[in-house]
């Protein structure tokens, strides 16, 4: 069984960075790929960005293009999302995600999914 954690969510003012980070624990990832998906408030959950196991194929949401960087440390069995310009819209919870298989932006594909963080941006 996997645990995902994440962390590094918080409060910031639009324009901001934060660092999340999300870490692995009950087996490797080095093989799974991982992804981060969000959901404000009364809002839809929306895919992020993902990541496969070897950081070859990274696919981002079209808002955060630019802006986010989505990449891993395989010996940490850890996964990391920088987030740069940040504006009131990203608001959101944080989610990881991971699963053993090809790259997907579908939620209902990966089996393993964190509690989330929270990111508050102000304007």
């Amino acid at each position: 069984q996997v645990q995902l954690r994440e962390s590094g969510g918080g409060l910031v003012q639009a324009g901001g960075s934060l660092r999340l980070s999300c870490a692995a624990s009950g087996r490797e990832l080095s093989y799974e790929t991982m992804g981060w998906f969000r959901q404000a408030p009364g809002q839809e959950r929306e895919f992020v960005a993902y990541i496969n196991w070897n950081s070859v194929s990274i696919n981002y949401e079209d808002s955060v293009k630019g802006r986010f960087t989505i990449s891993r440390d395989n010996a940490k069995n850890t996964m990391y999302l920088q987030m740069n310009a940040l504006k009131p819209e990203d608001t959101a919870v944080y989610y990881c995600t991971a699963r053993l298989g090809p790259t997907t932006a579908n939620w209902d594909d990966y089996p393993y999914k964190g509690q989330g963080t929270q990111v508050t941006v102000s304007s």
